[in-house]
């Protein structure tokens, strides 16, 4: 997560900013925060997942986008731009440049945003009714958490490692964890 800019402004102005700015921003209850740049292990295990996601929804209503969508947390007051989400809402797919209704957030963690991504964006998230599971993939070792919401609207953790295979009922998509890892160098 970058800085935050001083002033408090309405959701409205925000989107117009963003509708012109080079940088993008999320928008936190008022405040905006510039967003910094991903790193190659980021951007690959980008990729792959929205490679993996994007051949097994094929056919299907349903849409996979990049982090240049951004997600609207209405109950929150906020607008993120999640690494990738999955969406099979019709009211989305009406949508240009705003999301409301995913079923599937996934963030790919980096050492300035995995306080927020596991506690304030995940606090925001889980605020979404349409969000089944919400996915964080660690960019320096290989590990995914997904945390998945029970019939009870609870959200239980479910690890992944190495040599396991991920199960994404939302998706109903399992994969090996090494899939998400394909040409990153977790050495460097």
């Amino acid at each position: 997560m970058g800085y935050a800019l001083k002033n408090r402004i309405s959701p409205e102005a925000y989107l117009e900013m963003e509708m012109t700015s080079e940088e993008r921003h999320e928008y936190v209850d008022g405040e905006i925060f510039a967003m910094s740049g991903a790193s190659s292990p980021h951007n690959l295990i980008a990729g792959n997942l929205y490679m993996a996601f994007r051949a097994h929804l094929r056919g299907k209503p349903c849409q996979v986008f990049m982090s240049d969508i951004k997600l609207r947390v209405e109950a929150a007051n906020c607008y993120f731009y999640p690494d990738l989400m999955v969406t099979c809402s019709e009211i989305d797919r009406q949508s240009r440049y705003v999301m409301n209704e995913p079923m599937l957030v996934v963030e790919i963690l980096s050492p300035s945003t995995t306080l927020f991504d596991y506690n304030n964006k995940f606090a925001a998230y889980r605020q979404l009714p349409s969000l089944q599971e919400y996915v964080l993939v660690d960019a320096a070792r290989m590990g995914i958490d997904c945390y998945r919401r029970n019939e009870r609207d609870e959200w239980i953790l479910r690890p992944y490692g190495a040599e396991e295979s991920v199960v994404l009922h939302s998706l109903d998509l399992t994969f090996p964890v090494e899939a998400a890892y394909l040409d990153v160098d977790l050495t460097a």
